[in-house]
Protein backbone atom coordinates (compact mmCIF):
# COMPACT_ATOMS: atom_id res chain seq x y z
CA UNK A 1 0.00 0.00 0.00
CA UNK A 2 1.51 3.41 -1.16
CA UNK A 3 1.36 6.31 0.66
CA UNK A 4 -1.44 7.79 -1.38
CA UNK A 5 -3.77 5.37 -0.12
CA UNK A 6 -7.19 6.34 1.62
CA UNK A 7 -8.14 3.88 4.09
CA UNK A 8 -8.53 4.89 7.42
CA UNK A 9 -5.51 5.04 9.62
CA UNK A 10 -3.08 5.96 6.72
CA UNK A 11 -1.29 9.33 5.61
CA UNK A 12 -3.68 10.87 3.71
CA UNK A 13 -6.59 10.84 6.55
CA UNK A 14 -3.85 11.10 9.05
CA UNK A 15 -2.69 14.73 7.99
CA UNK A 16 -6.42 15.78 6.79
CA UNK A 17 -7.33 14.97 10.97
CA UNK A 18 -4.48 16.63 12.41
CA UNK A 19 -5.03 19.59 10.37
CA UNK A 20 -9.38 19.41 11.10
CA UNK A 21 -7.85 19.68 14.44
CA UNK A 22 -5.34 22.40 14.13
CA UNK A 23 -8.19 24.55 12.12
CA UNK A 24 -10.78 24.20 14.39
CA UNK A 25 -8.63 25.14 17.54
CA UNK A 26 -6.59 28.16 15.63
CA UNK A 27 -6.98 30.89 18.18
CA UNK A 28 -5.94 34.63 16.78
CA UNK A 29 -4.45 35.50 20.15
CA UNK A 30 -1.87 32.35 20.31
CA UNK A 31 -0.36 33.95 16.41
CA UNK A 32 2.55 35.74 16.52
CA UNK A 33 2.06 39.65 15.58
CA UNK A 34 4.09 39.82 12.69
CA UNK A 35 2.01 36.90 11.56
CA UNK A 36 -1.22 38.40 11.95
CA UNK A 37 0.43 42.01 10.40
CA UNK A 38 1.07 39.88 7.20
CA UNK A 39 -2.28 38.89 7.36
CA UNK A 40 -3.63 42.12 7.09
CA UNK A 41 -1.16 43.14 4.62
CA UNK A 42 -2.43 40.31 2.24
CA UNK A 43 -5.85 41.16 2.77
CA UNK A 44 -5.32 45.37 1.76
CA UNK A 45 -3.55 43.61 -1.00
CA UNK A 46 -6.13 41.00 -2.42
CA UNK A 47 -9.31 43.04 -1.81
CA UNK A 48 -7.34 46.06 -3.32
CA UNK A 49 -6.60 44.32 -6.79
CA UNK A 50 -10.09 42.88 -6.53
CA UNK A 51 -11.22 46.27 -6.73
CA UNK A 52 -9.39 47.32 -9.68
CA UNK A 53 -10.30 44.08 -11.25
CA UNK A 54 -13.54 45.09 -11.03
CA UNK A 55 -13.53 47.62 -12.29
CA UNK A 56 -12.84 46.81 -15.70
CA UNK A 57 -15.36 46.49 -19.02
CA UNK A 58 -15.44 42.47 -18.77
CA UNK A 59 -15.98 42.41 -14.76
CA UNK A 60 -18.42 44.87 -15.25
CA UNK A 61 -20.10 43.24 -18.62
CA UNK A 62 -20.05 39.32 -16.24
CA UNK A 63 -21.80 41.21 -12.98
CA UNK A 64 -24.41 42.80 -15.91
CA UNK A 65 -25.07 39.24 -17.06
CA UNK A 66 -25.23 37.36 -13.50
CA UNK A 67 -28.27 39.58 -12.68
CA UNK A 68 -27.57 38.32 -9.18
CA UNK A 69 -30.07 39.70 -6.62
CA UNK A 70 -28.68 42.30 -3.94
CA UNK A 71 -27.56 40.36 -0.86
CA UNK A 72 -25.21 40.88 2.24
CA UNK A 73 -21.85 40.25 0.90
CA UNK A 74 -19.55 43.09 -0.98
CA UNK A 75 -18.95 42.98 -4.60
CA UNK A 76 -15.65 45.14 -3.82
CA UNK A 77 -15.00 48.01 -5.46
CA UNK A 78 -18.26 48.14 -7.22
CA UNK A 79 -20.86 49.78 -5.10
CA UNK A 80 -23.10 46.46 -5.21
CA UNK A 81 -23.58 43.48 -3.22
CA UNK A 82 -24.90 40.12 -3.77
CA UNK A 83 -25.43 36.63 -2.32
CA UNK A 84 -22.52 35.33 -0.59
CA UNK A 85 -21.88 32.27 -3.14
CA UNK A 86 -21.99 34.90 -5.86
CA UNK A 87 -20.05 37.60 -4.14
CA UNK A 88 -17.88 34.81 -3.64
CA UNK A 89 -17.45 33.77 -7.24
CA UNK A 90 -17.13 37.68 -8.93
CA UNK A 91 -14.83 38.76 -6.30
CA UNK A 92 -12.25 35.78 -6.64
CA UNK A 93 -12.38 36.33 -10.49
CA UNK A 94 -12.22 40.36 -10.31
CA UNK A 95 -9.05 39.34 -7.85
CA UNK A 96 -7.39 37.35 -10.58
CA UNK A 97 -8.27 38.90 -13.60
CA UNK A 98 -5.42 41.63 -14.01
CA UNK A 99 -2.70 38.70 -12.60
CA UNK A 100 -1.95 41.49 -9.82
CA UNK A 101 -2.37 39.39 -6.32
CA UNK A 102 -0.47 37.75 -4.05
CA UNK A 103 1.10 34.60 -4.26
CA UNK A 104 3.51 31.92 -2.60
CA UNK A 105 6.87 30.80 -4.65
CA UNK A 106 6.60 27.37 -2.52
CA UNK A 107 2.50 26.84 -2.68
CA UNK A 108 3.37 27.27 -6.29
CA UNK A 109 0.65 29.38 -7.16
CA UNK A 110 -1.60 32.06 -4.98
CA UNK A 111 -3.34 30.78 -2.04
CA UNK A 112 -5.36 34.05 -0.93
CA UNK A 113 -7.47 33.75 -4.08
CA UNK A 114 -8.13 30.45 -3.28
CA UNK A 115 -10.32 31.16 -0.03
CA UNK A 116 -10.45 35.09 0.90
CA UNK A 117 -13.33 35.48 -1.45
CA UNK A 118 -15.40 33.03 0.26
CA UNK A 119 -14.37 33.42 3.55
CA UNK A 120 -15.17 37.32 3.11
CA UNK A 121 -18.38 37.02 1.61
CA UNK A 122 -19.45 34.45 4.52
CA UNK A 123 -18.22 36.65 7.46
CA UNK A 124 -20.46 39.92 6.11
CA UNK A 125 -23.29 37.56 5.83
CA UNK A 126 -22.74 35.87 9.42
CA UNK A 127 -21.39 39.74 10.79
CA UNK A 128 -18.57 37.52 12.63
CA UNK A 129 -16.35 38.98 14.92
CA UNK A 130 -12.87 40.27 13.77
CA UNK A 131 -10.94 37.62 15.32
CA UNK A 132 -13.04 34.69 14.21
CA UNK A 133 -12.64 36.36 10.25
CA UNK A 134 -8.94 36.61 10.47
CA UNK A 135 -8.69 33.28 12.17
CA UNK A 136 -10.70 31.88 9.08
CA UNK A 137 -8.61 33.89 6.55
CA UNK A 138 -4.96 32.46 7.87
CA UNK A 139 -6.41 28.80 7.97
CA UNK A 140 -7.63 29.11 4.29
CA UNK A 141 -4.43 30.41 3.65
CA UNK A 142 -2.16 27.96 5.54
CA UNK A 143 -4.19 25.01 4.52
CA UNK A 144 -4.01 26.02 0.61
CA UNK A 145 -0.30 26.68 1.11
CA UNK A 146 0.24 23.32 2.78
CA UNK A 147 -2.02 21.66 -0.48
CA UNK A 148 -0.23 23.69 -2.89
CA UNK A 149 2.90 22.03 -1.67
CA UNK A 150 1.95 18.83 -1.38
CA UNK A 151 0.95 18.66 -4.68
CA UNK A 152 2.92 18.29 -7.49
CA UNK A 153 0.10 18.33 -10.84
CA UNK A 154 0.88 16.45 -13.61
CA UNK A 155 2.72 18.48 -16.78
CA UNK A 156 0.57 20.81 -18.50
CA UNK A 157 -2.10 21.32 -15.50
CA UNK A 158 -2.83 24.48 -13.98
CA UNK A 159 -2.87 25.25 -10.81
CA UNK A 160 -5.74 27.15 -10.01
CA UNK A 161 -8.65 25.82 -8.66
CA UNK A 162 -7.49 22.48 -7.30
CA UNK A 163 -4.98 22.43 -4.80
CA UNK A 164 -6.72 25.27 -3.34
CA UNK A 165 -9.92 24.60 -2.28
CA UNK A 166 -9.45 22.57 0.65
CA UNK A 167 -8.17 26.19 1.71
CA UNK A 168 -11.43 27.24 1.38
CA UNK A 169 -13.09 24.82 2.84
CA UNK A 170 -10.69 25.16 5.75
CA UNK A 171 -11.25 28.58 6.15
CA UNK A 172 -15.45 28.48 5.97
CA UNK A 173 -15.01 25.72 8.34
CA UNK A 174 -13.12 27.80 10.84
CA UNK A 175 -16.13 30.53 10.71
CA UNK A 176 -18.69 28.35 11.28
CA UNK A 177 -17.19 27.26 14.65
CA UNK A 178 -17.28 23.66 13.36
CA UNK A 179 -15.19 21.12 15.35
CA UNK A 180 -11.42 19.07 14.69
CA UNK A 181 -13.87 16.10 12.56
CA UNK A 182 -15.85 18.15 10.79
CA UNK A 183 -13.29 20.69 10.08
CA UNK A 184 -11.15 17.56 8.26
CA UNK A 185 -14.19 16.54 6.86
CA UNK A 186 -14.44 19.90 4.83
CA UNK A 187 -11.16 20.45 4.15
CA UNK A 188 -11.14 16.29 2.65
CA UNK A 189 -14.76 17.23 0.90
CA UNK A 190 -12.50 20.37 -0.76
CA UNK A 191 -9.98 18.26 -1.57
CA UNK A 192 -12.22 16.17 -3.34
CA UNK A 193 -13.49 18.64 -5.74
CA UNK A 194 -10.70 20.34 -8.11
CA UNK A 195 -10.66 21.72 -11.10
CA UNK A 196 -8.05 19.64 -13.62
CA UNK A 197 -7.42 22.47 -16.05
CA UNK A 198 -4.58 22.68 -18.75
CA UNK A 199 -1.94 25.89 -18.40
CA UNK A 200 -2.33 26.30 -22.15
CA UNK A 201 -6.18 27.78 -21.70
CA UNK A 202 -3.97 30.66 -19.70
CA UNK A 203 -1.01 31.48 -22.40
CA UNK A 204 -3.88 31.12 -25.48
CA UNK A 205 -6.25 33.54 -23.48
CA UNK A 206 -9.35 31.52 -22.28
CA UNK A 207 -10.39 33.64 -19.46
CA UNK A 208 -11.93 30.39 -17.87
CA UNK A 209 -8.73 30.25 -16.08
CA UNK A 210 -10.06 32.77 -13.92
CA UNK A 211 -13.56 31.15 -13.76
CA UNK A 212 -11.77 28.26 -11.90
CA UNK A 213 -11.36 30.66 -9.14
CA UNK A 214 -14.83 31.64 -8.33
CA UNK A 215 -15.72 27.58 -8.62
CA UNK A 216 -12.57 26.98 -6.04
CA UNK A 217 -14.39 29.37 -3.55
CA UNK A 218 -17.76 28.21 -3.82
CA UNK A 219 -16.47 24.68 -3.56
CA UNK A 220 -15.27 25.35 -0.77
CA UNK A 221 -18.82 27.11 0.63
CA UNK A 222 -20.25 24.01 0.15
CA UNK A 223 -17.89 21.60 1.36
CA UNK A 224 -18.00 23.34 4.51
CA UNK A 225 -21.90 23.22 4.34
CA UNK A 226 -22.11 19.41 3.95
CA UNK A 227 -19.41 19.75 6.89
CA UNK A 228 -21.68 21.52 8.92
CA UNK A 229 -24.73 19.24 7.77
CA UNK A 230 -22.62 16.06 9.33
CA UNK A 231 -22.72 14.54 5.49
CA UNK A 232 -18.99 14.94 5.06
CA UNK A 233 -16.48 12.34 5.93
CA UNK A 234 -12.54 12.12 5.85
CA UNK A 235 -11.34 9.44 3.40
CA UNK A 236 -7.83 11.15 2.67
CA UNK A 237 -9.54 11.80 -0.70
CA UNK A 238 -6.86 14.32 -1.91
CA UNK A 239 -4.52 10.94 -2.65
CA UNK A 240 -6.82 10.45 -5.30
CA UNK A 241 -8.11 13.48 -6.53
CA UNK A 242 -4.88 15.24 -6.58
CA UNK A 243 -2.59 12.59 -6.33
CA UNK A 244 -4.00 9.35 -8.83
CA UNK A 245 -5.54 11.60 -10.80
CA UNK A 246 -3.99 15.09 -11.30
CA UNK A 247 -0.03 14.23 -10.60
CA UNK A 248 1.25 13.05 -7.07
CA UNK A 249 0.81 13.75 -3.77
CA UNK A 250 2.70 13.86 -0.54
CA UNK A 251 0.40 13.94 2.53
CA UNK A 252 3.15 14.46 5.27
CA UNK A 253 3.52 17.95 3.76
CA UNK A 254 0.10 19.27 4.84
CA UNK A 255 1.29 18.90 8.82
CA UNK A 256 5.10 19.97 8.62
CA UNK A 257 5.79 22.83 10.91
CA UNK A 258 1.99 23.33 11.84
CA UNK A 259 1.80 26.13 14.10
CA UNK A 260 4.87 26.98 13.79
CA UNK A 261 6.10 27.73 10.26
CA UNK A 262 3.56 30.44 8.57
CA UNK A 263 3.55 30.24 4.56
CA UNK A 264 1.61 33.66 4.14
CA UNK A 265 4.61 35.15 5.56
CA UNK A 266 6.51 33.39 2.46
CA UNK A 267 4.48 35.20 -0.27
CA UNK A 268 5.22 37.55 -2.71
CA UNK A 269 3.19 40.61 -3.90
CA UNK A 270 3.37 41.86 -7.66
CA UNK A 271 4.23 45.34 -8.98
CA UNK A 272 3.41 43.95 -12.96
CA UNK A 273 0.16 42.53 -14.04
CA UNK A 274 1.66 39.70 -15.30
CA UNK A 275 2.35 35.65 -14.32
CA UNK A 276 5.22 36.23 -12.14
CA UNK A 277 7.36 34.03 -13.96
CA UNK A 278 7.60 37.08 -16.24
CA UNK A 279 8.39 39.44 -13.09
CA UNK A 280 12.10 38.76 -12.94
CA UNK A 281 12.50 39.52 -16.66
CA UNK A 282 10.80 42.45 -16.34
CA UNK A 283 12.72 44.01 -13.03
CA UNK A 284 15.86 42.84 -15.44
CA UNK A 285 14.84 44.99 -18.22
CA UNK A 286 14.54 47.95 -16.33
CA UNK A 287 18.52 47.85 -15.40
CA UNK A 288 19.40 46.88 -18.75
CA UNK A 289 16.89 49.67 -21.15
CA UNK A 290 18.87 52.54 -21.32
CA UNK A 291 17.19 54.17 -24.61
CA UNK A 292 19.41 52.81 -27.15
CA UNK A 293 17.77 50.42 -30.03
CA UNK A 294 18.06 47.23 -29.08
CA UNK A 295 18.75 44.56 -31.37
CA UNK A 296 18.13 41.32 -29.33
CA UNK A 297 17.00 40.11 -25.91
CA UNK A 298 17.80 36.44 -24.48
CA UNK A 299 16.14 35.52 -21.39
CA UNK A 300 17.31 32.40 -19.36
CA UNK A 301 15.17 31.53 -17.10
CA UNK A 302 14.24 27.94 -14.81
CA UNK A 303 12.11 25.28 -16.21
CA UNK A 304 8.39 26.47 -15.16
CA UNK A 305 8.79 29.48 -16.67
CA UNK A 306 10.33 28.52 -19.89
CA UNK A 307 7.39 27.98 -21.69
CA UNK A 308 5.59 31.25 -21.95
CA UNK A 309 7.27 32.11 -25.39
CA UNK A 310 4.87 32.96 -27.47
CA UNK A 311 4.04 36.49 -29.59
CA UNK A 312 1.43 35.83 -30.83
CA UNK A 313 -1.19 37.41 -27.83
CA UNK A 314 -4.43 38.32 -28.53
CA UNK A 315 -6.06 39.72 -25.40
CA UNK A 316 -5.15 41.03 -22.22
CA UNK A 317 -4.76 37.37 -20.69
CA UNK A 318 -2.56 35.98 -23.61
CA UNK A 319 -0.18 38.78 -23.30
CA UNK A 320 0.13 38.19 -19.31
CA UNK A 321 1.49 35.37 -20.15
CA UNK A 322 3.82 36.05 -22.88
CA UNK A 323 7.71 36.64 -21.55
CA UNK A 324 8.65 38.72 -24.95
CA UNK A 325 5.59 41.06 -24.71
CA UNK A 326 6.32 41.67 -20.32
CA UNK A 327 9.59 41.96 -21.62
CA UNK A 328 9.14 44.40 -25.10
CA UNK A 329 6.88 46.27 -22.64
CA UNK A 330 9.22 46.96 -19.62
CA UNK A 331 11.72 48.03 -22.09
CA UNK A 332 10.06 50.77 -23.79
CA UNK A 333 7.24 51.74 -21.65
CA UNK A 334 8.82 51.41 -18.12
CA UNK A 335 5.49 49.64 -17.13
CA UNK A 336 3.88 46.44 -17.21
CA UNK A 337 0.52 47.60 -15.49
CA UNK A 338 -3.20 47.38 -15.63
CA UNK A 339 -3.00 50.47 -18.62
CA UNK A 340 -0.31 47.96 -20.27
CA UNK A 341 -3.12 46.44 -22.03
CA UNK A 342 -5.02 49.02 -23.28
CA UNK A 343 -6.18 47.94 -26.87
CA UNK A 344 -4.22 49.99 -28.62
CA UNK A 345 -0.82 48.83 -26.69
CA UNK A 346 -1.52 45.06 -27.10
CA UNK A 347 -1.52 45.78 -30.93
CA UNK A 348 0.98 48.32 -31.43
CA UNK A 349 3.65 47.40 -33.93
CA UNK A 350 6.59 48.49 -32.76
CA UNK A 351 5.93 46.56 -29.24
CA UNK A 352 5.29 43.13 -31.83
CA UNK A 353 8.66 43.72 -33.56
CA UNK A 354 10.74 43.81 -30.75
CA UNK A 355 8.78 40.88 -28.87
CA UNK A 356 9.82 38.93 -32.02
CA UNK A 357 13.83 39.44 -31.50
CA UNK A 358 13.43 38.11 -27.19
CA UNK A 359 13.90 34.66 -27.05
CA UNK A 360 13.33 32.47 -23.73
CA UNK A 361 15.20 29.53 -22.65
CA UNK A 362 15.68 27.06 -19.78
CA UNK A 363 18.87 27.22 -17.71
CA UNK A 364 19.87 24.16 -15.73
CA UNK A 365 21.76 26.53 -13.13
CA UNK A 366 18.52 28.51 -12.46
CA UNK A 367 16.36 25.43 -12.19
CA UNK A 368 18.39 24.07 -9.53
CA UNK A 369 17.96 27.15 -7.67
CA UNK A 370 13.91 26.42 -7.08
CA UNK A 371 11.79 26.38 -5.39
CA UNK A 372 13.75 29.14 -3.31
CA UNK A 373 14.65 31.34 -6.06
CA UNK A 374 12.99 32.12 -9.61
CA UNK A 375 15.32 33.40 -10.97
CA UNK A 376 15.99 34.65 -14.71
CA UNK A 377 19.32 36.06 -16.54
CA UNK A 378 18.58 38.66 -19.26
CA UNK A 379 21.02 39.74 -22.04
CA UNK A 380 20.46 42.62 -24.33
CA UNK A 381 22.28 43.31 -27.47
CA UNK A 382 21.99 46.75 -28.53
CA UNK A 383 22.26 47.79 -32.20
CA UNK A 384 25.53 49.01 -31.60
CA UNK A 385 27.01 46.05 -30.68
CA UNK A 386 27.30 46.08 -27.05
CA UNK A 387 25.84 43.51 -24.89
CA UNK A 388 25.07 44.16 -21.25
CA UNK A 389 23.69 40.99 -18.36
CA UNK A 390 21.29 41.81 -15.74
CA UNK A 391 20.41 38.50 -13.24
CA UNK A 392 17.62 38.65 -10.52
CA UNK A 393 16.96 35.93 -8.05
CA UNK A 394 13.36 36.21 -7.37
CA UNK A 395 10.72 39.15 -8.21
CA UNK A 396 10.85 42.23 -6.82
CA UNK A 397 8.34 41.91 -4.13
CA UNK A 398 9.38 38.60 -3.11
CA UNK A 399 9.41 38.01 0.75
CA UNK A 400 12.95 36.92 -0.29
CA UNK A 401 14.09 39.71 -2.59
CA UNK A 402 12.91 43.36 -2.29
CA UNK A 403 10.06 42.58 -0.16
CA UNK A 404 7.33 45.18 -0.40
CA UNK A 405 5.78 46.45 2.90
CA UNK A 406 2.50 48.35 3.41
CA UNK A 407 3.59 51.64 2.19
CA UNK A 408 4.49 49.69 -1.25
CA UNK A 409 1.71 47.91 -1.56
CA UNK A 410 -0.49 50.80 -0.59
CA UNK A 411 1.31 52.94 -3.25
CA UNK A 412 0.72 50.99 -6.00
CA UNK A 413 -2.93 50.37 -5.55
CA UNK A 414 -2.68 54.13 -5.45
CA UNK A 415 -1.59 54.26 -8.73
CA UNK A 416 -4.37 51.56 -9.76
CA UNK A 417 -7.23 52.02 -8.15
CA UNK A 418 -7.33 55.82 -8.29
CA UNK A 419 -9.84 55.86 -5.71
CA UNK A 420 -8.55 57.28 -2.30
CA UNK A 421 -11.85 56.92 -0.35
CA UNK A 422 -12.01 53.31 -0.96
CA UNK A 423 -8.25 53.15 -0.51
CA UNK A 424 -8.01 54.75 2.35
CA UNK A 425 -11.45 52.66 3.76
CA UNK A 426 -9.48 49.39 2.80
CA UNK A 427 -6.10 50.18 3.99
CA UNK A 428 -8.21 51.34 7.69
CA UNK A 429 -9.59 48.00 7.78
CA UNK A 430 -6.74 45.70 6.93
CA UNK A 431 -5.21 47.29 10.04
CA UNK A 432 -8.04 46.67 12.55
CA UNK A 433 -10.59 44.51 11.00
CA UNK A 434 -9.22 41.39 13.69
CA UNK A 435 -9.64 43.66 16.38
CA UNK A 436 -13.62 44.67 15.44
CA UNK A 437 -16.61 43.38 17.30
CA UNK A 438 -18.46 42.43 14.33
CA UNK A 439 -17.25 43.14 10.24
CA UNK A 440 -20.30 43.04 8.64
CA UNK A 441 -20.77 46.51 8.41
CA UNK A 442 -16.51 47.36 7.99
CA UNK A 443 -16.85 44.53 4.96
CA UNK A 444 -20.28 46.28 3.31
CA UNK A 445 -18.31 50.03 3.14
CA UNK A 446 -15.56 48.02 1.25
CA UNK A 447 -18.43 47.49 -1.73
CA UNK A 448 -17.24 51.34 -2.38
CA UNK A 449 -19.47 53.64 -4.86
CA UNK A 450 -19.87 52.57 -8.67
CA UNK A 451 -17.16 53.42 -10.65
CA UNK A 452 -16.82 52.64 -14.43
CA UNK A 453 -14.22 51.68 -16.61
CA UNK A 454 -11.88 53.88 -17.68
CA UNK A 455 -11.74 54.35 -21.76
CA UNK A 456 -9.64 52.00 -24.13
CA UNK A 457 -9.45 48.43 -24.06
CA UNK A 458 -11.56 48.33 -20.48
CA UNK A 459 -8.71 48.97 -17.89
CA UNK A 460 -9.06 50.77 -14.65
CA UNK A 461 -9.03 54.14 -14.01
CA UNK A 462 -5.32 55.68 -12.55
CA UNK A 463 -1.68 55.46 -14.12
CA UNK A 464 0.51 52.32 -15.10
CA UNK A 465 3.22 51.51 -12.56
CA UNK A 466 6.97 53.12 -13.21
CA UNK A 467 10.05 50.93 -13.15
CA UNK A 468 11.15 52.29 -9.82
CA UNK A 469 10.55 49.78 -7.53
CA UNK A 470 8.46 50.50 -4.29
CA UNK A 471 10.45 50.42 -1.26
CA UNK A 472 9.71 48.20 1.81
CA UNK A 473 6.20 25.42 -21.70
CA UNK A 474 3.11 24.38 -20.08
CA UNK A 475 5.18 21.73 -17.56
CA UNK A 476 4.49 21.96 -13.85
CA UNK A 477 3.71 25.51 -14.00
CA UNK A 478 2.43 27.57 -11.72
CA UNK A 479 1.65 31.87 -11.58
Amino acid sequence: MDRHTTMSGTPAVAATAGLGEWVSRLDLAAVPAAVVDRLGLVVLDVVGVAAVGARTADQTALRRAWTAPTGPAPLFGTGERAPIDTAAWLNAVAMACLELDEGNKYAKGHPAVHGFPAVLALAAERDSSGDDTAAALLAAYEVAARFGRATGLRAGAHPHGNWGVAGAAAGCARLLGLGPEACAAAVDTGAGMPIAGHFDSATTGNPVRDAWLGAANTSGLAAARMASAGVARNTGTAGLSLGALLGEFDPHELTAGLGTRWDITAGYFKRHASCSFTHPAADAMFELADGRPIAEVQVETHRLGAGLSGVDWDNRLSAMFSTPFVVAAAALDGAVGPQTYAAGRLNDPGLRELARRVTVVAADDLTARLPAERATRVTVRYADGDTRIAEVPNPVGDADHRPFGRAAVTDLLRRWLGDDDLLDRLALFSREFASLPRVGDALRGLAGVPAGPAPGGGCPTGSAVDGAAPDGAAPEKEE
